[in-house]
């Protein structure tokens, strides 16, 4: 793989990893610190933590960018995948839900609410589903470390959406999330790594 490939993996990581933090520390020291609630509630209102976290959601998400054009080389699918999650994610970052991010059925939501939850469902779930199509194509570890990823996200991202409509905001969605995420985020952050070696 040449040069110009190994410095977009390399941009892909930093802007994962950086991303990353920038968003965990919002989510943890800031006003909606705690495992319940969504995430993406760090991002409401003005001040420090909630700049950091929709600059760590910008961020991370325009690793997806550079992470694109690395795996096309691997699979297109996968790169039209990464492509479509910077989209969402951006969109995510920049759409900011209001007070307790609410989401239908059990909440009324604005149209903010809408536009910003279909955009991070929509860049988690195509994340997810990369998984899979890289595992096909990939060498033998990153075949291992996407399939490892995938039976651990899937399910995760099945109940993420099972609870959203069953029993709405709270801890047991909450907690699932996180994990779906740290998943999603270690896994891409692995990917970026090690894709260069292919």
């Amino acid at each position: 793989m040449g040069s110009a490939s190994r410095a977009a993996a390399l941009a892909a990581v930093a802007c994962f990893v950086g991303g990353a933090v920038a968003v965990t520390v919002a989510v943890v020291a800031g006003p909606a610190a705690g495992w319940t609630g969504y995430v993406s509630e760090a991002g409401i209102g003005s001040g420090g933590y909630p700049a950091v976290y929709r600059i760590g959601v910008l961020v991370f998400a325009a690793g997806l960018l550079p992470l694109s054009v690395v795996a096309a080389g691997t699979s297109r699918v996968a790169a039209a995948l990464f492509a479509g999650a910077a989209v969402g994610g951006a969109l995510s970052g920049v759409a900011t839900c209001s007070e307790g991010c609410p989401l239908p059925p059990f909440e009324a939501a604005t149209v903010a609410d809408l536009v910003h939850g279909v955009a991070s469902i929509a860049a988690v779930g195509a994340c997810v589903l990369a998984m899979p199509v890289v595992a096909t194509r990939a060498t033998t570890r990153l075949r291992r470390a996407s399939l490892a990823a995938a039976a651990v996200a899937f399910p995760l991202a099945a109940a993420v959406g099972v609870g959203m409509l069953t029993i709405g905001r709270g801890a047991v969605v909450g907690v699932t999330e996180r994990v779906l995420l740290i998943t999603v985020a270690v896994w891409l952050i692995t990917l970026a790594a090690r894709l260069p070696e292919r």
